[in-house]
């Protein structure tokens, strides 16, 4: 069953980390979704050095409100920052280093509900030809 067609689903989002230093920073994170691949999330972290994208599973990040997961280069789980309020740990790993920040719950649910009135979850599907070309081309 093909998806209808929906823009993509974006927000800028703030994530909060320390710097080398150890201060508390923020920096903005584009989330972007898009039905043609419905199981990803892009996010582009938007700092001085460049823009750097990075691809997360939609239902890792799912996982990630409620319970530790992810292995490998992507881990979240859930927490509560100095101030009390709901976050998402996000650990990423690269061989240029490690970044570790903080996304608050309600602006990652956010998000992922405007996704889920895109393409409801389950009901992702990726059709298969237009992916063999794209592929092939």
């Amino acid at each position: 069953m093909s998806q209808p067609l929906a823009p993509a689903v974006t927000a800028d989002i703030a994530l909060h980390c320390d710097d080398e230093h150890g201060r508390p920073m923020a920096f903005i994170a584009t989330f972007c979704y898009d039905v043609a691949d419905p199981y990803a999330v892009q996010v582009t972290f938007h700092v001085p050095a460049g823009d750097i994208p990075w691809v997360v599973s939609r239902s890792l990040l799912v996982r990630g409100l409620g319970e530790p997961c992810g292995d490998g280069d992507i881990r979240l789980r859930p927490g509560l920052d100095e101030d009390g309020r709901a976050v998402v740990r996000m650990d990423f790993h690269s061989p240029e280093g490690r970044l570790q920040v903080e996304v608050r719950t309600g602006e990652l649910l956010g998000f992922l509900g405007r996704t889920w009135i895109a393409v409801r979850p389950g009901e992702e599907s990726v059709d298969i030809d237009d992916f063999l070309t794209g592929l092939l081309a």
